[in-house]
């Protein structure tokens, strides 16, 4: 029979081990070794039994073992130390503290957040990312209070089948059995948040707190007696169901989540967030929220939106427009119209925000939401070099007229938390070696002092963990494949503790390519079977519940990997999760990643691999492409002209497949007198000194402060202050220029003082007509474009400078001068523009309005000499 209901029975910790329930309730032990020492001590046995879960501790460990501990001294001597310890960290001003101007609070948005294994509320890299966003901003005491969903069934457990086809499965988690707490009203009540429905009907939530270190998470839960069958399995699991389950998610969310910020401040009396960041668009109705309030404070929709935009930050995460949520229209319209509809906002004004600006005529109009958070967000990025201009290309068309250069998508390339991911003999040696790296991050020069002998047997020690752990696993899995003990000998030697390892760890979408290797499947062999040289992998990774063409590649994968002559070379590892991946990138020697470029929009498990003294072997794609220098890894050429998507997975494989045989195994196997191999330490140390600097999670962290956060704190506090007073001014202004735009062109450019030879040195002076209509010289900015053209007259990376308005006339026109310098040689182009011009822009492209000549007005073209 089966339960209709389960629950966790928590233990009642004696008095003198209250302590030990605030720090089980802290995710802070996720990244604190030390406290997990102490959970270790309560009892070594069950904590193994567990999987070092502390909450599935407190209900396994016998009563007479508590009460025995609550008469040990010395026990309660390491209790009061890790309590203190905790609060002092809890407290203590840390850096965002000796910082001015930054927000008050930051309210941080995502639709799943990797925190810990015992907490599986993550499928993948944005997840990973969001915790490892707050376990950073905890450390360097930015105060985000960050919102998510309660999924009761997370996101699938996995397994295979004989045939090692993907198998998913759903364990109910029981928020009484996870590191959270019921956020309640201060008359003992659970708060609920409500959203309506149309139907009428109601989706109520309440709302859990999961203390990540210094950062509260508001986890928003609909399995709740108020709602229906429906609304109660709205939060039942993460990217689960339909399109109209999908978008309760998101309303949830963004509409709830604002929400429940404003329910957890009052509680609370946790200052409210100043800045917004939405975490993609799955987030964006948080948006609409705020606008709402707004208007029912009496603002306009126009001036709320201005206000909302100038304190929201919107983050995309996808380089493909296949990874965005888009809706019928007809679905939002039905959400926010009719009986359902906000009184103060209009739902056309709502459609208009997610409305395609490069819809196809014919096709049915959808509802993008990250369209739609953008329009809501003044200040917008990707999460690496690369991806910002792919971004900037993508979404080009809401800011038409301007170069892709000029589109406002910056970017601020993703880190990792190297507490979390960084093994733990690694984070000891430089504990003891590098205390200035250790409690200040600076002198990373320092790890070349590091004798190879050490840092090579630490390199050691984690591959053999790894290899170890993997020999239970792949037991494990062939056991729940059908296989019997007595088939398994070959498990206890799989994979060899001092072979050059390799990982493979992601998600299995098409673009990733887990199967690129298998391009070549007897070359592959060669390689794994090498006598002198052999090369072993390590794989992990998990397909959409719903993408079959994924589970076809994991299938492909372990068919080879079942093969008698080549497994115990290369393995699968399944149920990929937190857990396995650190222990794959800590006792890897290579992560290899070769994703279609540009398809990956950063990537952060190779970034984890370089803490740990791996090296990468990677296309040069997301974070890659920005950060290797040609000694800190390998780059994988690739084949980016060819259209032939076969013939470019042939030659990027034998590409792969070269380095790995000429170089990488080479290299790793070049041995000096003493065994150690002089040439591969060396790469691993430039890899820790070129790259800790950048790929940690702090330098991020700091990044969006400096960059986001703080900027746009203070234009929400300027549009904010007396009563939205500069909000109602920019946006009434914002209406009169939009209105008034279609008046603006630039009638005649002419220029002189070149004569018919330019010369390098020479000066331009260009003087340039303007007919403004309705608006004055105060309302635009006229620019002259310049530089270098291209063989169809297009300006290459041009410069801009401002003319100066020397005089206007009765008639709406001004006349604007200015000199452009002719310094460098060759093929010189210019032409002349206007923008509106506005304080409180932040970008010339913020209204998507630009005039430009309508031909070739006085161009001059020339060759400098």
């Amino acid at each position: 029979m089966r339960a209709i209901r389960r629950f966790t029975v928590r233990t009642v910790l004696p008095p003198e081990l209250a302590p030990l329930g605030e720090l089980v309730h802290n995710l802070r032990w996720s990244w604190h070794p030390e406290t997990m020492d102490l959970f270790a001590e309560v009892d070594p046995e069950v904590w193994e039994r567990v999987g070092h879960d502390p909450v599935a501790l407190l209900g396994a460990v016998e009563a007479d073992r508590l009460r025995a501990l609550a008469q040990d001294r010395r026990f309660l001597r390491r209790l009061a130390d890790a309590s203190d310890d905790l609060r002092e960290y809890m407290t203590a001003p840390r850096w965002y503290q000796s910082l001015e101007g930054g927000p008050a609070a930051v309210g941080y948005f995502s639709p799943e957040y990797g925190i810990a294994a015992a907490l599986p509320q993550y499928s993948g890299g944005l997840g990973i990312l969001a915790g490892d966003h707050l376990k950073a901003a905890s450390d360097l005491g930015v105060p985000i209070l960050a919102v998510g969903l309660l999924y009761r069934h997370g996101y699938f457990s996995q397994s295979l089948s004989p045939e090692g086809w993907q198998l998913e499965h759903y364990p109910s988690l029981d928020p009484g059995g996870l590191p959270l707490t019921l956020l309640k009203n201060r008359d003992g009540s659970p708060a609920r948040i409500r959203i309506g429905l149309p139907g009428p009907r109601t989706l109520h939530a309440q709302i859990w707190v999961a203390q990540v270190g210094r950062v509260p998470l508001l986890l928003l839960d609909s399995d709740v007696a108020e709602n229906d069958a429906a609304a109660r399995d709205v939060t039942d699991r993460l990217y689960g169901g339909g399109g109209d389950h999908r978008l309760m998610q998101e309303l949830l969310l963004g509409i709830g989540g604002v929400r429940a910020l404003r329910a957890y401040c009052r509680i609370t009396g946790h200052p409210e967030p100043e800045v917004f960041h939405t975490n993609e668009g799955h987030a964006g109705f948080l948006g609409l929220e705020r606008i709402r309030e707004l208007t029912e404070a009496r603002l306009s929709f126009d001036e709320a939106l201005e206000a909302v935009r100038a304190g929201t930050v919107f983050t995309t995460h996808t380089p493909v427009p296949a990874g965005i949520d888009r809706f019928p229209v007809e679905m939002i319209a039905r959400q926010f119209g009719g009986a359902n509809a906000w009184p103060t906002v209009n739902v056309e004004r709502i459609l208009e925000l997610g409305a395609e600006p490069d819809a196809v005529e014919g096709e049915k109009p959808v509802f993008n939401m990250a369209v739609m958070g953008m329009r809501l967000a003044q200040r917008v990025n990707g999460v690496s070099l690369l991806h910002g201009r792919v971004s900037r290309e993508m979404f080009h068309g809401l800011w038409p007229g301007f170069d892709i250069d000029e589109i406002p998508i910056g970017s601020i390339t993703n880190g990792v938390h190297a507490p979390t991911w960084v093994g733990r003999e690694m984070m000891e040696l430089a504990d003891r070696e590098l205390p200035e790296l250790v409690e200040t991050g600076q002198g990373w020069d320092a790890i070349q002092k590091i004798p190879d002998q050490e840092l090579w047997a630490i390199r050691g020690k984690l591959r053999a963990g790894l290899v170890m752990e993997a020999r239970q696993r792949i037991k494990q899995s062939w056991r729940e494949r059908g296989a019997s003990d007595a088939e398994l000998g070959w498990a206890d030697e799989a994979l060899d503790p001092e072979a050059l390892t390799m990982g493979f760890a992601r998600r299995v979408p098409s673009y990733k390519r887990l199967t690129l290797m298998l391009s070549d499947p007897d070359r592959l062999r060669a390689l794994l079977l090498d006598p002198e040289k052999p090369v072993q992998i390590v794989i992990a990774g998990k397909a959409h519940p719903a993408d079959e063409g994924g589970k076809k590649l994991i299938q492909q994968i372990v068919k080879f990997a079942d093969e008698e002559d080549v497994r115990h070379r290369i393995v699968f590892l399944p149920d990929y999760d937190m857990a396995l991946g650190r222990l794959m990138v800590t006792g890897c020697d290579v992560w290899m990643n070769n994703p279609l470029r540009p398809l990956e929009a950063c990537g952060t498990s190779g970034m984890k691999a370089a803490l740990n003294g791996g090296l990468n072997l990677s296309i040069r794609d997301g974070w890659w492409e920005e950060w290797y220098d040609g000694n800190n890894g390998w780059a994988i050429p690739t084949a980016d002209g060819v259209a032939d998507p076969e013939r470019r997975d042939e030659l990027e494989a034998a590409a792969l497949y070269d380095l790995i045989e000429r170089e990488v195994a080479d290299r790793f196997y070049d041995r000096a007198a003493d065994g150690l191999p002089r040439r591969w330490m060396e790469m691993v140390k430039h890899t820790l000194t070129s790259l800790g600097p950048k790929v940690l999670a702090g330098r991020m962290l700091r990044d969006y402060v400096g960059d986001l956060y703080a900027p746009a704190a203070a234009s929400a506090r300027t549009l904010s202050a007396d009563g939205y007073r500069d909000a109602k001014a920019f946006a009434a202004w914002k209406l009169r220029v939009t209105r008034a735009w279609p008046g603006v062109r630039v009638e005649h450019v002419e220029a002189s003082g070149i004569g018919d030879t330019p010369e390098l040195g020479a000066t331009l002076e260009l003087r340039a007509t303007v007919a403004l209509g309705e608006l004055s010289p105060d309302d635009v900015r006229v620019q002259a474009a310049y530089g270098r053209v291209g063989a169809h007259d297009e300006l290459i990376d041009p410069v801009y400078a401002t003319l100066t308005v020397d005089s206007t006339g009765d008639d709406g026109r001004a006349y604007c001068v200015g000199t452009l310098p002719l310094d460098r040689t060759g093929a010189f182009g210019y032409t002349v523009r206007v923008v509106p011009d506005h304080p409180l822009m932040a970008s010339p492209a913020e209204l998507g309005l630009i005039a430009v000549p309508e031909e070739p007005v006085g161009m001059t073209n020339g060759t400098l000499r």
